[in-house]
């Protein structure tokens, strides 16, 4: 009460301290009232792991990560995919267009030059090196490699795309916390 009755005095320059008091009673209303609306289009970090999921093979293939996925879709402007999402997918995407990450816009800190002999720095080639064995991810730091569907594929500092069989003759081992996708 004390806030408007500054404002509503008898004294000189009532009529500025209105004028005043209303100006920011406008503004403050038209900030609070697109507030809701803004977070009503930002999605969940759980709805774009669902879409992620939804079109796991297909983004694997672009060589997007979970990871970068999720922050592209919570920025956003999450990437279209070739397949139709899921209904669940569908109903927890947001009205704006969505724009498509590509290998060089990912956020997930890999090698693009890889230096080793059988090394791939995109899933795709690895897959078409090597189309009966399993392609890991190999940490060229700590000689460790991973295998698709674990948090760390394709999402160490350095690394490179392999076939297993060849990250074995180079002396990697496999993750000690991964089981092998038979």
């Amino acid at each position: 009460m004390y806030f408007i009755r500054a404002f509503t005095s008898k004294k000189d320059g009532d009529e500025m301290r209105l004028t005043s008091f209303l100006i920011i009673c406008s503004v403050l209303t038209g900030l609070f009232s697109g507030l809701p609306l803004a977070v009503a289009q930002q999605k969940t970090a759980k709805a774009c792991q669902a879409e992620w999921k939804a079109n796991k093979a297909d983004n694997q293939a672009k060589g997007i990560t979970e990871k970068a996925y999720v922050a592209q879709c919570r920025g956003g402007d999450a990437p279209s995919s070739a397949t139709a999402p899921t209904p669940a997918a569908t109903a927890a995407s947001s009205a704006a267009t969505p724009a498509t990450i590509t290998p060089s816009t990912r956020s997930a800190p890999t090698t693009t030059t890889p230096i080793g002999a059988n090394e791939f720095a995109a899933e795709g080639q690895a897959k078409a090196h090597c189309p009966s064995d399993t392609v890991v991810w190999a940490n060229l730091t700590s000689r460790v490699y991973h295998f698709g569907g674990y948090k760390d594929y394709g999402n160490t500092k350095r690394g490179a795309y392999m076939c297993e069989k060849d990250a074995t003759a180079q002396g990697f081992r496999a993750s000690k916390t991964e089981k092998h996708p038979s």
